[in-house]
């Protein structure tokens, strides 16, 4: 509904592309934010849809994704328990039922004070095989930080253990390898499933933080002026 946006037809909107995309191009879509958009995901998502149960059918690979944190809560569960069924058992996409429920009532509570709140995706992928990726540039681990920041709104990416790294020694970060009838498995899997640029047969893991959205609700936005 382009009249949704007539406030905004003279002003650059806080946290939004309006200013980026005017110097850049000469022309802003006020209407909506044009390709700055997270309507813009549209396409990802039907190419995803048709992707991942190809993975699934002809490769037996798995790729899940949820939400782990909303704000300050956030939930420890295993990636290696989650299913899509536990996934889709809430509006908020949380497989920890009792966090969920958290996160649904501080999501309400941002909405009706006009605010937002932002979260990150934990994704794992099970079944992916050793071997995929290349060790300088096209690293596993690289093209999957571009594509998911590629996605509006994306402020950070990490992968395996990611930040927490820096509070490990070697020792403690390191991953003993062991043999698993005829495949060579990790005891942790810290480098979240890559090494060196490529796959190492363990599932892949990694996060995604997205930022509050900047939209608010009409009567919260004096501060545009």
């Amino acid at each position: 509904n382009p009249k949704a946006y007539n406030h905004l037809k003279d002003v650059y909107r806080p946290s939004h592309a309006d200013y980026t995309y005017d110097q850049k191009f000469g022309i802003r879509n006020w209407q909506g934010g044009g390709r700055s958009s997270a309507r813009e995901t549209i396409g990802r998502v039907a190419a995803g849809a048709i992707a991942k149960k190809y993975l699934k059918e002809t490769c037996k690979v798995e790729i899940l994704s949820f939400v782990s944190q909303i704000h300050q809560i956030k939930t420890e569960i295993d990636t290696t328990s989650v299913t899509l069924r536990k996934i889709e058992s809430n509006p908020v996409r949380c497989p920890d039922k009792k966090i969920a429920k958290t996160m649904e009532d501080a999501i309400e509570a941002a909405r009706k004070a006009g605010d937002s709140l932002g979260g990150i995706i934990t994704c794992v992928a099970r079944g992916v095989p050793a071997g995929l990726g290349a060790p300088v540039f096209d690293k596993l681990k690289a093209d999957l930080a571009k594509g998911m920041m590629s996605i509006p709104a994306t402020m950070g990416f990490q992968i395996g253990s990611g930040f927490e790294s820096v509070n490990m020694t070697g020792s403690e970060h390191n991953d003993a390898f062991y043999k698993e009838k005829n495949q060579i498995r990790t005891k942790t899997n810290r480098p979240g499933g890559i090494q060196g640029g490529i796959s190492n047969g363990e599932d892949i893991v990694f996060q995604v933080a997205f930022k509050p959205t900047g939209t608010r609700s009409e009567e919260h936005t004096s501060e545009l002026q």
